[in-house]
């Protein structure tokens, strides 16, 4: 073969990796978007469904339907059907999702635009019982006509209802109009339109339930919140008007602001919009399209869902529904989520509502098995990391308290502060803020967000916590106000000060009041009961509780006359709990999310296979012969980050087989940077780590050969000790036999503990299970940071003798001994447990060696032996001996002239085991040396 020929093969050769690399790739993404793919499109992944999208003649309109039917059903095989509705402003296509997901799990699904949205024809009338009511008994028509459909009789369909919104609310209205409907899931709806769009929380509910509010009149009208519905509705005609649509419909009474609304409900609205006021007329139109009107008439069994971060409908709409419901005997179940109109909630919180309704309808519907628990509820507890979103856990309880007999648990907490003047100005400008219609749970969330106009509020607080305040439901408080009118509009509100002195109000809700019939002087005034808004939210001890009456709130349309009021507190506040069971978040759709991340992971596979082949021939060159048998050396490290910040520096150090290595250093040393860089989790500005010899970066192999424990324990707290170690060890790709988890739970000390759940475990446990976790497959490094951290010293004792077992190798099969690095600032511990000693400051080295050459002569040593008394006796009874004390950790010597090995001498003639000597109370001398005064150790 010539040299030429030769050339060109060796050159096809040679790429010939890179195309079959390259293909492999593309397969790869190709099979993961296929996987992705086939989990999505059919909702949870249970099963395919047809869509068959139809135009339903209605009262005289046309509305856009589709109908999902799933495979496998049909007449032979027919199946209860759910109609899910759309909320306001929506249509068909914003119940998508939800719809997909019910098909999947078998339901013939129905959804459709309501009349005046979407492609459908007609006018909007707010789910008026002549329209939109009758538009859905039209769908329960067509149900009864479809032969997949599951028939209780004739012209009866086996269906459920359920929609968000103005969706919830017409399956409340449905259902009472209509006793076809077998079960009901309503979802943030309201109870009445005229209580949700002019709140009134004076006075006190004769209900006994968690979040039961006033029935009273007069309210304040919410403009900001009512704009938005109204322009939501009107912006169609809007929008097509500008696009010069001539398909649009004609405008009513020449007004394009009305857009689709019927002409009643748009007078309606330009009433309250201008006089904040409803006219009697107006309020039994509102009436009409509210489920408040036919709650009695429900058979249908009813899990209602309502969301806290919710100031358009909060949760006394769902539990006015909830009262009405079950007082004709009719089946109702509450389950409040950290969502709502103002935030989508928690990701937990999205999937346990569908769970909540498939179960709901699959035991009504199906016969399936009954729902656990009559009420839940959830709670923010911090905002995610990855997604920005709220994180939550839920509590649920076997019964909503008073719904049927009985009534809510409260407990008082005491206000304190005088009678306080406070201001309205002049056409209510300028305004507190609390009400950002989709943004209050952020608000919520965000210290300091809600603003309170200095000297337009009366503030009044609690005394500092001293243990948690939850609440569950609507507080309540008497208050005496005056006003020189004889008439009063308050916003009332609970803000959390942390010791800070920061105010964060939760989920940015405020309680309008309307007083009238008060006196001149707050002296005079009697004591009137207010309700505040229902919350489910946790004031943590050393935090004070802030009641705020302020005068003015942009989100409400108030009075234009500036005035004067007096406000003061007459009772204390008093606060309702429900009792309950915490419960873990809802479960991980494993088989769609196993499925997605194979093909994800069979993609990202490929691609690091491809790169593994580069580096795998970089990692075997990249090897110190003279190293391999040193667990580490360090060489010149430095760590720096872009805003000039150095947090280690030119750092180098070698731990050798066999040797406890104690990484010492104040708080922001640098240890812990050194030990994320030493895990390969962090990039080394400059220098290197060889671990055995190999230079350790992200993905090294060498780091199968080192076990860590840094920042802290994660555990699975629903899961069992074991659990936790065998699914960590899984991830690792590695078999299970290398594992060696009874050596593992041998030298931890775990014992029975292992095989209950994490969430039991006191933080001694928890760090126990950690050092297990480390120590999986007994590996040759073991790097451990600040392990002893919140143990007490019994706990602390024990896990120095967990070290101990592993570095000597006593408690392992093979009885080979590792080595351990651990970081501590514990300079009592390190002294015991490290036969060497890296002392680090401001980033750098500042002393390393044996802790006996670090530390020095010491006239004080601690005496490890067997027999404790006699010990003492007979070190008491020596000459060169000062001082003897027999303390936890050992019996302290403190010597005059006799030297240490005499003293190892005498106890041993004198038949007691030495089982340590160590200098006692010189390292912490030297550390301060070494680093200065005033740092965090021990």
């Amino acid at each position: 073969m010539s040299e030429r020929a030769r050339s060109i093969r060796l050159t096809a050769l040679r790429r010939r990796p890179r195309r079959t690399g390259i293909v492999l790739v593309v397969v790869g993404l190709i099979v993961a978007a296929l996987v992705a793919w086939s989990v999505l499109s059919t909702g949870d992944g249970a099963t395919g469904f047809r869509a068959e999208d139809l135009t339903v003649a209605a009262g005289g309109e046309v509305l856009d339907a589709t109908i999902l039917v799933p495979d496998g059903v049909d007449a032979d095989h027919p199946a209860p059907a759910i109609v899910v509705a759309h909320g306001f402003g929506g249509s068909k296509q914003s119940v998508r999702s939800d719809a997909e997901a019910l098909a999947g799990q078998r339901y013939v699904v129905l959804t459709y635009s309501a009349r005046g949205f979407g492609d459908s024809t007609g006018e909007i009338g707010l789910n008026s019982p002549d329209f939109e009511v009758a538009d859905a008994q039209a769908m329960l028509d067509l149900l009864a006509q479809r032969p997949e459909v599951e028939q209780d009789g004739p012209g009866d369909p086996r269906v459920g209802i359920t929609g968000p919104s103005y969706g919830g609310a017409l399956a409340l209205l449905t259902a009472g109009y209509d006793d076809r409907v077998d079960a009901v899931v309503p979802q943030i709806t309201w109870n009445s339109l005229v209580t949700a769009f002019f709140p009134n929380y004076a006075g006190a509910s004769a209900a006994g339930t968690p979040a039961a509010a006033p029935q009273a009149v007069d309210g304040v009208f919410k403009k900001l919140w009512a704009g938005l519905f109204f322009a939501s509705g009107a912006a169609p005609i809007l929008d097509q008007l500008v696009a010069g649509d001539g398909d649009a419909p004609p405008l009513l009474d020449g007004d394009p602001l009305c857009g689709r609304f019927r002409p009643e409900i748009c007078a309606a609205y330009v009433e309250a919009a201008t006089t904040g006021r409803l006219s009697p007329e107006s309020a039994a139109l509102l009436e009409r399209s509210s489920p408040a009107s036919i709650l009695d008439r429900i058979t249908a069994p009813t899990l209602l869902i309502q969301g806290e971060a919710d100031s358009l409908f909060p949760l006394s709409e769902a539990d006015a529904n909830a009262r009405g419901i079950a007082a004709s005997g009719t089946e109702v179940a509450l389950a409040w989520y950290t969502g709502g109109h103002d935030g989508a909630g928690s990701d937990a919180d999205t999937e346990r509502l569908r769970e909540l309704t498939s179960d709901w309808f699959d035991h009504h519907l199906r016969a399936g098995p009954e729902p656990t628990g009559a009420f839940e509820y959830a709670q923010v507890t911090g905002l995610s990391t990855t997604n920005g979103r709220p994180t939550s856990e839920r509590t649920v309880s076997e019964t909503y308290p008073g719904l049927v007999e009985g009534s809510t648990p409260r407990r008082s907490v005491e206000l304190t502060g005088p009678a306080q003047p406070a201001a309205y100005p002049p056409g209510g400008s300028p305004a507190a803020i609390s009400l950002i219609p989709g943004l209050s749970q952020l608000t919520g969330l965000l210290d300091g967000v809600g603003v309170d106009v200095p000297g337009q509020a009366a503030a009044f607080e609690t005394g500092v916590l001293d243990e948690p305040l939850q609440v569950v439901g609507s507080p309540t408080v008497s208050l005496r106000v005056a006003s020189p009118t004889g008439q009063a509009v308050l916003f009332a509100k609970l803000y959390d000060v942390d010791p800070d002195g920061q105010a964060s109000l939760p989920q940015g809700l405020v309680a309008p009041i309307r007083l009238t019939g008060l006196p001149t002087s707050v002296e005079d005034a009697a004591p009137v009961e207010i309700t505040l808004p229902a919350l489910a939210y946790r004031f943590e001890a050393q935090h004070t509780v802030r009641l705020v009456l302020a005068t003015t709130d942009q989100g409400y349309l108030t009075p234009v006359e500036p005035v004067l009021y007096q406000v003061a507190v007459a009772a204390e506040l008093s606060v309702p709990s429900v009792e309950g069971e915490p419960v873990d978040a809802a479960s991980t759709p494993w088989i769609p999310f196993l499925l997605v991340l194979a093909g994800s992971a069979l993609a990202a596979g490929v691609v690091a296979w491809l790169l593994s082949r580069r580096r795998r021939r970089t990692e075997v060159a990249d090897v110190d012969p003279a190293g391999v048998g040193v667990p580490l050396v360090v060489t010149g490290l430095t760590k720096a980050y872009a805003d000039g910040f150095v947090a280690v520096r030119d750092l180098s150090f070698r731990v050798e087989a066999g040797q406890v290595v104690g990484l010492l250093g104040p708080n922001g040393a640098g240890k812990t940077t050194t030990l994320r860089m030493l895990m390969g989790l962090i990039t080394p500005t400059a220098g290197e780590l060889r671990v055995f010899g190999h230079r350790v970066h992200a993905g090294a192999p060498v780091l199968s050969r080192l076990g860590a424990f840094v920042e802290g324990t994660g555990f699975l707290p629903h899961l069992s000790g074991r659990d936790n170690l065998a699914l960590y060890w899984r991830a690792t790709g590695r078999p299970a036999a290398d594992a060696r988890f009874d050596e593992a739970l041998e030298i931890s000390g775990l014992g029975a503990a292992v095989d209950k759940k994490v969430r039991t475990y006191s933080q001694g446990m928890r760090q126990r299970l950690a050092i297990a976790q480390a120590m999986l497959g007994l590996p040759d490094l073991l790097v451990l940071d600040e392990p002893t951290n919140g143990l007490d010293p019994p706990q602390i004792r024990e896990m120095r003798a967990v070290l101990r077992r592993y570095v000597d190798g006593t408690s392992t099969a093979d009885g080979t001994g590792r080595t351990v690095l651990v970081s501590s600032h514990l300079l009592a511990e390190v002294e015991q447990t490290c036969t060497h000693v890296v002392v680090m400051h401001r980033g750098a080295l500042v002393a390393q060696g044996t802790v006996v050459d670090v530390v020095g002569e010491s006239s004080s040593v601690l005496v490890g032996v067997d027999d404790r008394p006699r010990a003492v006796e007979v070190l008491r009874s020596l000459s060169g001996v000062l001082e003897v004390a027999d303390t936890p950790d050992g019996v302290v010597v403190e010597l005059n002239g006799l030297e240490r090995s005499g003293l190892v001498r005498s106890l041993v003639g004198a038949g007691v085991g030495v089982q340590q000597l160590t200098p006692r109370r010189r390292l912490e001398d030297v550390f301060i040396a070494l680093v200065g005064e005033g740092h965090d150790v021990d």
